[in-house]
């Protein structure tokens, strides 16, 4: 298969590390959904075919946190039997001991009762995790067929940062609140409703001074994270500005010191860093005085339970153990409250991940492909190319070529030339089907490429581009790649063909040496030799070269050039040129200026015609002031 033809392997996207955040239970502002219910519909959706496993998991949360729950309650039994015991030795009641035996077995009811809870908190999680997991599992299969499925105009109106985010950042932020706020939030909700029946149950007069101080936590929250969002906000921006400009210098390290900026950089980096450690300061003081202020206001309400709770002990309304009890009680009240608020925060978080992954998952498609039954395949590969009144605009109202109509018979040498912005490498996408037309066709040895599969139109093309793009492997695997099964023979044969067999050998490991994420342990005209390779390797009917050897040296582009010439010989080629030195010998040169075929025709026809073609070449040559030819 051709490299055009080739899935590319990406790297995971790296993640900056931070150099401030919130503390434990405070969430940076989260992003909002812009439809809410409609994601939060979509997304349970996702959910509907496990509704055994999240009612497993929805029992084993209420029987644990049931059994956490009623634990404060028999421990409050063990408290009084001691506390009954002790007073009636203190006031010489006859035979008055403290039953030991009792407590005992308290004790180790309380012990299995705690055990059980983590048994089936234990099973909670696990089935949870399984939950999660699969969900997202079937989400990044969902992911992964869209992007095959999704036009080239996608990917070139995006930055692929922001594709890598929603494919990986989202989809692992909608694993993690599954797997872990989703049980949280269910265990949250639970404990407040057993909480407040098993208060009910000891006392309602103190349940009512419990829930009353909550209005005043409540304010307390509301009003620090107000004035704490701010600077959260303002410390996040100004993360990402230092992020942005520690990876900026440090990609572009060379250049900094090439022009001597390394004082202008580092002034700008404390500066950031001066704005980072200001608001995060202030940040992490403000959203730091929740808690304390919280167990103010705790504690304010453990002393009206001590004090209320003491006068109805006195008065015999409760016993001791159930004061110790409820205050045990009421610090599990508190807890899930504030636990929920978090959680409300995350899921808002989640579900604008979900919009941000369901707008990939929406995105149209390429134009479905012919039926694998009426779909049309070339007998020989003659490589004859023809567009035939061919239109196309990237915007249906900004048609770029109108009219275009291109012959060329098989084994012909093709260059275009022109301007930025003529049309040149839209030519070359149009042919390989990355983009539909507007209007008229294309058509390959007699066959419209529309009657084709996608795959073998772009099987039968090889290209090699000015931007060469090597992954992370050996060499053997890199030239490997333009050949599905090829052998240890075929890739050497193709390295020999480009040239690049002798410095292949001469490096430490040979054929085996691993090339890094960037290949940059090899030159750039080595690069591109191993690309040249692969697509000699590929043996394509029609070539695509995109001035393959505007990057080297003059030495290693004579032996490109030698290769090449081999490689298209009984070929069809198009070669996109930049310099008009390499394309004397084409068999056709085509010029195109604003999307159009102005001129066509040998490189001595042109000369001779004296037009816009004729310019550009004299002004390449003539030391003038020359025309931008892209």
């Amino acid at each position: 298969m051709s490299e055009s033809n080739q899935k590319m392997a990406r790297p995971a996207p790296r993640r900056h590390g931070g150099f401030g955040g919130g503390p434990p239970g405070m969430r940076m502002p989260a992003e909002k959904a812009k439809d809410f219910k409609g994601t939060l519909r979509r997304l349970i959706r996702y959910l509907r075919p496990r509704q055994v496993q999240l009612l497993i998991v929805l029992i084993m949360a209420i029987a644990s946190t049931v059994f956490s729950i009623f634990s404060p309650k028999v421990m409050g039994k063990a408290t009084t039997k001691l506390f009954e015991g002790a007073y009636a030795k203190m006031t010489g009641v006859p035979g008055a001991k403290i039953d030991f035996g009792y407590i005992n077995e308290i004790l180790l009811l309380l012990a299995g009762l705690y055990v059980l809870s983590a048994l089936f908190s234990y099973i909670q999680q696990y089935v949870m995790a399984g939950v999660a997991q699969k969900v997202v599992f079937d989400m990044r299969e969902q992911i992964n067929a869209k992007l095959e499925k999704l036009p080239l105009k996608y990917f070139d109106s995006r930055t692929h940062g922001e594709i890598l985010s929603r494919a990986t950042n989202d989809v692992d932020n909608i694993s993690t609140t599954l797997q872990q706020s989703l049980t949280q939030l269910i265990t949250a909700v639970i404990t407040i409703i057993g909480v407040i029946i098993m208060m009910l149950t000891i006392s309602p007069w103190l349940t009512l001074i419990t829930i009353v101080t909550l209005p005043l936590s409540f304010v307390v929250i509301m009003a620090i994270s107000k004035r704490s969002q701010s600077q959260f906000i303002t410390q996040q921006k100004s993360l990402g500005q230092l992020n942005g400009h520690v990876e900026e210098m440090y990609t572009g390290h060379r250049i900094v010191k090439a022009f001597g900026r390394e004082k202008q950089s580092l002034d700008e980096f404390n500066k950031i860093n001066e704005e980072l450690y200001n608001s995060g300061w202030r940040a992490q003081f403000m959203s730091g005085m929740i808690m304390p202020l919280m167990s103010f206001i705790g504690n304010l309400g453990y002393v009206l339970v001590c004090v209320v709770g003491g006068i109805f002990v006195t008065r015999k309304a409760i016993e001791v153990g159930d004061i110790q009890a409820f205050i045990q009680y009421s610090r599990q009240f508190t807890m899930p409250i504030t636990q929920t608020a978090n959680i409300a925060n995350i899921i808002q978080s989640t579900i604008a991940s979900a919009e941000r992954v369901f707008e990939l998952l929406d995105e149209e498609e390429e134009v479905p492909e012919v039926a694998k039954s009426s779909a049309r395949s070339v007998a020989g590969e003659e490589g004859a190319v023809e567009f035939r009144h061919v239109k196309f605009g990237y915007k249906e109202d900004a048609i770029l070529i109108e009219d275009m109509n291109i012959e060329v018979s098989p084994g012909q040498t093709v260059a275009i030339v022109g301007p930025t912005g003529a049309g040149k490498t839209t030519l070359i996408n149009l042919l390989m089907r990355f983009y539909e037309l507007n209007g008229g066709e294309i058509v390959i040895d007699g066959i419209n490429i529309t009657d084709m599969k996608r795959s073998e139109l772009r099987s039968k093309f090889g290209m090699v581009l000015q931007d060469t793009w090597l992954f992370n492997g050996t060499i053997r695997e890199n030239i490997a790649y333009g050949k599905e099964g090829a052998t240890e023979a075929d890739v050497v044969r193709a390295a020999k063909a480009a040239h690049a067999d002798h410095f292949i050998r001469t490096l430490p490991q040979g054929y085996d040496t691993v090339l890094n994420e960037e290949a940059s342990n090899i030159s750039q005209g080595q690069k591109q030799l191993l690309t040249i390779a692969r697509a000699i390797l590929a043996d394509p009917s029609i070539l695509i070269l995109d001035e393959a050897t505007s990057s080297v040296d003059t030495r290693t582009e004579v032996q490109i050039q030698k290769a090449m010439n081999t490689l298209m010989t009984g070929r069809t080629s198009f070669v996109i040129a930049h310099r008009l030195s390499t394309i004397r010998d084409a068999d056709l040169i085509l010029v195109m200026n604003k999307g159009s075929v102005i001129e066509k025709g040998t490189h001595t026809e042109l000369l001779e015609q004296g037009g816009f073609y004729a310019d550009l070449y004299n002004s390449q040559f003539s030391g003038e002031e020359l025309p931008d030819v892209g």
